[in-house]
């Protein structure tokens, strides 16, 4: 027993020993700096909920207020005055794609007055400079449709608007007024934009002024039409008719889409469903500098028609990804065929950016102006080579017809054809006069000739010039017939026929 008694005191005087050892002997450390992040948590208490909660985030103010307070001013209504064909009757919101969709194809009039075959249609711009330029959409100020073009500004301005000019491959269009001084909204950076992120739209829905709306990106990159140069940003903010041409605006008051098109629920709404398009703004940036320069957008092309690749093409023909674009077919005479590309080539790079699929080759083509150099990497029977083509323009303004002859006529503009302009109209028929207008009421309009048809012969001559039309109708005495040798082309076949037209 004192055997343990000894041994329990000596444990009990080595510890205090120890123990002065040290607090007496030691270096004090220096006392950390008080971090608050760096505090234990409590441990969260009891939940049900069986998987891992995150980390709650720090969200950022949505002041929406401040946003529309800011880019309100510049947002704009506009009405314009447009020509239409006597069968425009519009469908009465009868289409599932509502407003600006169809309405490119079928327009959809608030007012109509019969006799003089003019509809009025009413959407939203927003100015983009002090000096009154004002960006809206193509299908709200058509060239040679639109006759008069009304703004009006949220502090109830009237004015009249000029047409700058207009893109139907984007559906923009630029217009200006006579003013200074006046509020202007920000294109931003639509290649920041994130899908779930909130934005604003401001327009004119249902003739409702300055109307705001907010919502979230849905989707980046959608295309509904193959034959446009869109890049669509979807939205789920409301978007109804009289929005189209107004600004699509993120949480830092920057304009990144411009509101085209929406998609309704089928026939007879016509109301949002909360999927909307908008033009992004890097796309409208482009498009504005050239409208402003040139009144259009001048665009190449190369000739060549392509379709993307598939995971069957990828093995059988041993590439590397689905990367590229397939060349389907060569256009005669084009710059693929000069440049010899040939059927089931792979397009994999442009000027030495590579390319994803067919839509971006259309895109990064598009972008090169005519007579610009364009150095294609292609892959052909599992070789890499390099080709270089010359960009031709993809769509000529197209050539307003003549009126042959100014006291003497049949009712018809023509334009003489050529090799370059059959193509471009998609014609097999390479000579020629193209008829590009018919009057309504006319000699010719009563004989049944359309636009579109081709005048081979008169009178038994060929015609190759407007001059020959000229010297045909200058030898016919009003009242009397001239003979047309006309072809209708269809994508099957061509057909000829004999048309007499009396000359007035």
């Amino acid at each position: 027993m004192k055997k343990y008694a000894w041994i329990a005191v000596s444990s009990f005087t080595l510890g205090l020993l120890l123990a002065g050892y040290v607090f007496l002997y030691l270096p004090e450390k220096p006392a950390a700096p008080r971090d608050v992040f760096a505090q234990a948590a409590p441990a969260p208490a009891p939940s049900a909920n069986l998987f891992a909660e995150s980390v709650p985030q720090d969200k950022p103010a949505l002041d929406f207020v401040s946003i529309a307070e800011k880019v309100g001013p510049a947002v704009v209504r506009i009405e314009a005055d447009r020509r239409e064909s006597a069968g425009a009757q519009g469908f009465g919101g009868e289409w599932p794609f509502g407003d600006d969709f169809f309405d490119r194809i079928f327009p959809q009039p608030r007012q109509r007055q019969p006799e003089s075959n003019t509809v009025q249609v009413g959407g939203t711009g927003f100015f983009i400079s002090a000096d009154g330029y004002i960006l809206t959409n193509n299908h709200m100020v058509e060239k040679d449709k639109t006759t008069r073009v009304a703004v009006t500004t949220l502090a109830g301005d009237e004015y009249e608007a000029k047409i700058i000019g207009t893109d139907p491959g984007t559906d923009l269009a630029l217009i200006k007024i006579e003013a200074k001084g006046l509020p202007f909204a920000e294109l931003g950076d639509s290649s920041r934009v994130k899908v779930g992120e909130w934005v604003l739209a401001i327009g004119n829905p249902m003739g409702l002024d300055n109307t705001v709306t907010a919502g979230i990106v849905s989707y980046k990159g959608r295309s509904i039409d193959t034959q446009s140069y869109q890049d669509f940003i979807q939205t789920d903010a409301a978007i109804n008719r009289g929005n189209s041409g107004g600004p699509l605006i993120n949480m830092r008051g920057e304009v990144i889409g411009i509101n085209s098109s929406i998609v309704t629920s089928g026939f007879g709404g016509g109301g949002n469903i909360g999927i909307g398009f908008a033009i992004p703004s890097d796309i409208a940036r482009k498009v504005v500098v050239q409208l402003k320069e040139k009144g259009r957008v001048v665009r190449g092309r190369i000739g060549v028609q392509i379709r993307d690749l598939t995971e069957g093409m990828v093995k059988q023909f041993n590439l590397k990804s689905k990367d590229g674009a397939m060349v389907n077919s060569v256009e005669p005479d084009s710059p693929a065929e000069k440049a010899k590309l040939q059927r089931y080539d792979v397009i994999v790079q442009v000027n030495g950016q590579p390319v994803k699929n067919g839509e971006e080759l259309r895109f990064r083509i598009a972008d090169i102006q005519p007579g610009g150099k364009v150095e294609l990497t292609i892959i052909r029977d599992g070789q890499q080579i390099k080709v270089t083509a010359i960009a031709d323009e993809l769509e000529p303004e197209k050539e307003k017809g003549q009126i042959a002859s100014a006291d003497k006529d049949i009712g018809v503009s023509v334009v003489a054809l050529t090799p370059g302009s059959a193509r471009r109209y998609g014609l097999r028929t390479t000579e020629g006069l193209l008829i590009t207008e018919v009057r309504q009421g006319s000699e010719a309009d009563r004989a049944n000739l359309a636009a579109g048809m081709i005048i081979i012969e008169a009178n038994r001559r060929k015609m190759t010039t407007v001059r020959d039309f000229e010297d045909i109708l200058k030898k016919t005495a009003k009242g009397d017939e001239i003979i047309l040798l006309v072809r209708q082309e269809t994508e099957q076949k061509s057909q000829d026929f004999i048309v007499t037209v009396k000359v007035r």
